[in-house]
């Protein structure tokens, strides 16, 4: 269905092609004045220009007939030649009944047959989740989670890193403390075991004690490197402990991932594109766009318009070996190839925009995608702690992902275990769920592009603009309810319909219900889970105003009462909806 914005601007257009104006002038918004109108058309300002005319005539002209709107309450013109609009009540409840019983609230399946690939995990394998990897996970599952909505084929790839040489500095390291493993047997012939010579716990030790000991032994690093190179050409052995490595570390990511409601359909891997790389580069030389430089094979990718220096696309070093942007391009022509998707979105840092800027123009250079297929760069700004500074632990190294979840998580816990009516298990699900919405919602509400500071203690406080403000507003409403159906065993609020408003904190909260499905396609239009957070915590205001000015359990008129559940279970489901598309879970009581 069209949003209420788009209903009122097909009027105020309507009026401006009576009155020989173009309809383009017409545009809607919601007022930056709310205590003055409720909508609000600035068109008259810029139409005044081209048809030589005061502002003000061309507003009054159009004030004149929507006057006569049986939907609009209010329409009037002020200096510079605004245009005010406050709607009928009934035209507000309305919309907001039919809001409450069309399909995901409204919201039109614009996706619908388009398909798009959202790269947001990046991990590499046999390394635990830092603070570093939280932002890509939980803007990716939350751009994802919102296309879905809209109907898009959304595919979350994690884009795992396992082709490099960690894996080379492991298998050494491994050959060094445990030289008698078969794997280290060149003469061994038969299959090799189905169980890893390591757990999670091990595997995680051993590439930074490998890295460490390269530092005082530049020999080891040479092992190394001819370890990646052997089980980079098939070396039995290696294949095999790159396997388990795989398996081991799988296995406990999606475990990591799942913990914070980050889901992928996309497995996918650094080596998986491997066997696109020599086509790919005789394709680029064929075409006459890669060529040698200094030993290197680079495309040249700068272009005329660019104000600023945009270095050749390296693909092959001289020694040989290939960079991330080699197997990144190939990427490119894996997701052509198999997906075929309309868009393929990365969610990385924004430091390596330049990196991406070369890829894409790359992959557009040589055709590898189609002119219709949009490659976009989402790039995140840091967490950083009170100081200023990327986040760290209290000795300056990067902190575990699961560290900081686990610092979150315990603060809420030391709030929820006050209420002694709660079982202890159930309060650390609440403290797991309230956590973690803190940690997400803290970082959804910032825009993707800026840093922001991670302060635990405000972002856990159940007041201000929080995850667990929300969830407590949604609580909140449960509990009325709850408290209803107690008293009135098998009513459903849902079957009731709404009325006309009964005061100004009523229809404050109807308004912005109205406002959710504008609100998601915009969010999705320009990749913002921020709006989504700044729309869920303005909802969460204007229901709290509402319900401390009103006793909707003790109300003694029975179809206000009944409009008034109607008007709570439709804001708490408006909610519940907005925390999902964050990747937020909601518990039944806090």
């Amino acid at each position: 269905m069209k949003t209420l914005v788009e209903l009122i601007t097909d009027v105020v257009k309507s009026a401006f092609a009576q009155c020989n104006y173009s309809p383009e002038y017409g545009l809607v918004t919601l007022s930056n004045r709310p205590d003055l109108c409720q909508f609000q058309c600035n068109g008259a300002l810029i139409a005044a220009k081209k048809y030589g005319k005061t502002p003000i005539a061309i507003a009054t002209e159009i004030t004149d007939i929507l006057k006569k709107h049986p939907d609009f309450k209010e329409v009037s013109c002020v200096m510079l030649g605004f245009i005010n609009i406050t709607l009928e009540d009934h035209f507000i409840v309305s919309y907001l009944n039919a809001m409450s019983e069309a399909d995901k609230f409204g919201c039109e399946e614009i996706g619908a047959s388009k398909t798009i690939i959202v790269d947001y995990g990046g991990p590499n394998v046999a390394k635990p989740l830092h603070v570093g990897h939280l932002r890509t996970a939980i803007i990716g599952e939350s751009i994802k989670r919102i296309g879905r909505l809209l109907g898009y084929k959304m595919l979350g790839d994690v884009h795992l890193g396992d082709w490099g040489l960690q894996i080379g500095l492991i298998i050494a390291e491994l050959k060094r403390r445990s030289p008698d493993l078969i794997y280290f047997d060149e003469s061994y012939k038969g299959e090799y075991p189905m169980e890893a010579p390591f757990n999670i716990t091990e595997l995680e030790e051993i590439y930074p004690a490998a890295s460490n000991y390269t530092k005082s032994n530049p020999d080891f690093m040479e092992e190394a490197k001819q370890a990646t190179y052997l089980f980079q050409n098939g070396h039995r052995g290696y294949v095999a402990l790159w396997q388990h490595i795989l398996n081991v570390s799988i296995k406990d990511l999606k475990k990591n991932y799942a913990n914070l409601n980050v889901y992928f359909d996309l497995w996918k891997k650094e080596s998986d594109v491997q066997r696109y790389i020599p086509k790919m580069i005789e394709d680029l030389k064929s075409k006459g766009l890669a060529y040698l430089s200094h030993g290197a094979l680079v495309v040249d990718v700068k272009d005329n318009s660019d104000t600023k220096d945009v270095p050749p696309c390296i693909l092959v070093k001289s020694d040989g070996a290939t960079l991330y942007s080699t197997t990144d391009l190939a990427t490119v022509v894996e997701r052509i190839e198999l997906y075929n998707p309309d868009e393929i979105i990365y969610i990385v840092d924004k430091r390596q925009e330049l990196h991406f800027e070369q890829i894409f123009r790359c992959a557009k250079k040589a055709d590898f995608v189609p002119p219709t297929t949009k490659l976009t760069f989402l790039g995140f700004g840091t967490m950083n702690g009170n100081d200023g500074k990327p986040f760290k632990t209290r000795d300056g190294g990067v902190m575990r992902l699961e560290c900081l979840i686990k610092e979150a998580v315990d603060r809420v816990y030391q709030r929820v275990s006050e209420n002694k009516e709660i079982p202890q298990d159930e309060a650390k699900e609440i403290a797991r769920k309230v956590g973690i919405a803190a940690i997400k919602y803290s970082d959804l509400s910032n825009q993707i592009s800026k840093d922001y500071i991670f302060d635990v203690d405000r972002f856990t406080a159940t007041e201000g603009n929080t995850g667990p403000y929300i969830i407590y507003t949604i609580v909140r409403i449960k509990s009325i309810l709850n408290k209803f159906t107690e008293v009135n065993p098998g009513y459903r609020a849902e079957t009731a319909s709404l009325q006309l408003p009964y005061g100004e904190s009523e229809r404050n909260l109807m308004l912005k219900i109205t406002q959710f499905n504008k609100v998601i396609a915009d969010s999705f239009a320009d990749y913002s889970p921020h709006k989504i957070c700044q729309f869920a915590f303005e909802l969460s205001n204007e229901f709290n105003r509402f319900y401390h000015e009103t006793k909707i359990i003790s109300e003694k008129d029975t179809l206000k009462q009944k409009s008034w559940l109607k008007l709570i279970l439709l804001t708490r489901d408006v909610l519940v909806t907005c925390l999902d598309l964050l990747g937020i879970e909601v518990p039944d009581r806090m």
